[in-house]
């Protein structure tokens, strides 16, 4: 059944992902594969890598932009099993592996081109090595250094691994393998990958550390965060997400001497609880759900042991899992309807309209039609999201400059946007002079952050005027397009006409 499982939601995150638009971070992670670097101001290299290694197998498209995320997001469940079996039974193994598949989030992982797939990924590497060292297997080492390498290449978070290693050594000191020489040499190696991270940051003026530890977060107490645990339950499913916790519970109260259950609960229990700490304290404004994914790796093969032993029973297993599968085929049923225009338009009128996924294909095609009427002017977009799916859409066949929008600097993205110069001093030093036909995404931020904004656009390109608009999902997304020209230096625009 596990198999079996496992290759129907498969087959059906190939099918999604060769035609859901891409997120809007996926664009621009997209556009970071177009200028490969040692690291970049949002996040670190593997995921551009990754992309721009999938486009060259697969060609320019949802599916090559995503294929390598694919195959990784289709091996974990099988990792996952492997590393169970030989901590339980190959029965109880095939439980772990269908939990993963059947996890909302771990079953629709790889669907879309984000850096949580390689981290999850070196995550579970990382406990695979872990859990071979207490067996006294040297090769756990390199499992560890290599999944800490790819961690560091794949995310910032990868801090938050560390603390389950830390716990191990301060804790669980009668441990012989952590004397080995091979364990610290691996480490020492898995350094290495802080190391292309180090020297960009060196190069621009620490930007993505300052992002990613001060800017984005308050680094003060709000109360919202304790609502964690209850977001958690409704993501992974209340009765899984208790069972998970339990084993890990139970895996942190084994006996003295019984290594595989502390590595488990460390590895699980750590994240868990940092996470929790952290989101009392951190970011509270962008999508966080899939934080605490790596924890739940530990502790599918923590509930596996306990299956074994037969101290959970399978008829409780069963409903845990079916009511798993029902969320995760909810996710997936979500990403198809965000794939449809047709689907998409009766979620319209809810919370749960797929803002980020729809709408991107119908302005590109407008925006192509405009740029082959107006004699291919310079292309520019108000945001950097827009941009980005634009340059996706056009297959970067010509620049795709960003306005200075308040969303280029919340998500970190305005210092990348300079340092490609496709920001607005960009496009005065390079097009000064020069034809525009701008795209603006009117419906993004909220009302009076809208206003103010589009009031500020003839300040920014000379001679605006209005030249269509597309109302879509009953104007949950409306794009418009103007003709302008970019300002020369000294140049104080005004409004020909406005809209």
């Amino acid at each position: 059944m596990f198999a079996l499982i496992g290759f129907a939601v498969q087959a059906i995150k190939v099918a999604v992902a060769t035609t859901l638009a891409p997120f809007g971070d996926e664009a621009f992670y997209w556009q970071e594969s177009r200028a490969l670097d040692w690291s970049y101001t949002d996040v670190p290299p593997m995921t551009a890598l990754m992309i721009r290694a999938g486009e060259s197998v697969f060609g320019h498209s949802p599916l090559g932009m995503r294929s390598l995320f694919l195959l990784l997001g289709a091996a974990m469940p099988l990792v996952l099993f492997r590393i169970a079996q030989r901590e339980s039974t190959t029965s109880a193994a095939a439980w772990a592996g269908l939990g993963w598949v059947l996890l909302p989030l771990g079953g629709t992982l790889g669907v879309m081109a984000m850096p949580d797939v390689p981290l999850t990924f070196a995550a579970l590497l990382m406990l695979a090595g872990l859990l071979r060292l207490v067996r006294d297997d040297a090769r756990g080492a390199w499992l560890l250094g290599g999944g800490l390498a790819l961690a560091w290449l794949s995310h910032y978070r990868a801090a938050m691994l560390l603390p389950a290693g830390l716990g191990l050594l301060l804790f669980h000191r009668e441990s012989v393998w952590w004397r080995r020489r091979s364990f610290w040499v691996a480490l020492a190696a898995g350094s290495l990958g802080l190391l292309p991270l180090l020297l960009f940051n060196r190069a621009h003026d620490w930007s993505a550390l300052s992002f990613q530890l001060v800017d984005r977060h308050p680094w003060r107490f709000h109360a919202d965060g304790l609502a964690q645990p209850v977001e958690q339950a409704l993501v992974v499913t209340p009765l899984l997400y208790l069972l998970l916790l339990w084993a890990l519970w139970i895996s942190a109260r084994g006996r003295a001497g019984d290594m595989t259950a502390a590595v488990l609960a460390w590895a699980g229990g750590s994240v868990v609880v940092g996470y929790f700490l952290f989101g009392l304290f951190g970011d509270d404004l962008r999508f966080r759900l899939h934080w605490p994914l790596p924890a739940y790796l530990a502790a599918l093969v923590a509930l596996a042991r306990l299956t074994a032993n037969a101290r959970v029973s399978r008829r409780l297993l069963a409903s845990a899992f079916a009511l798993a599968g029902f969320g995760c085929a909810a996710a997936l049923a979500y990403l198809a309807a965000a794939a449809s225009p047709s689907f998409a338009q009766p979620l319209a009128t809810y919370k749960m309209f797929p803002y980020n996924f729809v709408g991107w294909n119908e302005a590109a095609a407008r925006t192509r039609g405009w740029l082959a009427r107006e004699g291919g002017p310079v292309l520019v977009a108000d945001n950097f999201l827009l941009g980005a799916e634009l340059d996706f859409q056009l297959n970067a066949s010509q620049p795709v400059y960003s306005l200075d929008h308040p969303r280029n600097v919340k998500h970190g993205r305005a210092p990348q946007l300079a340092l490609w110069r496709l920001d607005e001093r960009g496009l005065r030093e390079r097009e000064a002079g020069n034809s525009v036909l701008l795209v603006v995404e009117r419906t993004t931020g909220s009302a009076r952050e809208r206003e103010a904004w589009q009031s500020s656009l003839c300040a920014r390109i000379a001679d605006l005027q209005p030249l269509d608009e597309l109302s879509l999902f009953g104007g949950r997304k409306v794009f418009a397009w103007y003709r302008g020209r970019v300002p020369r230096a000294g140049e104080t625009p005004g409004c020909a006409t406005s809209r």
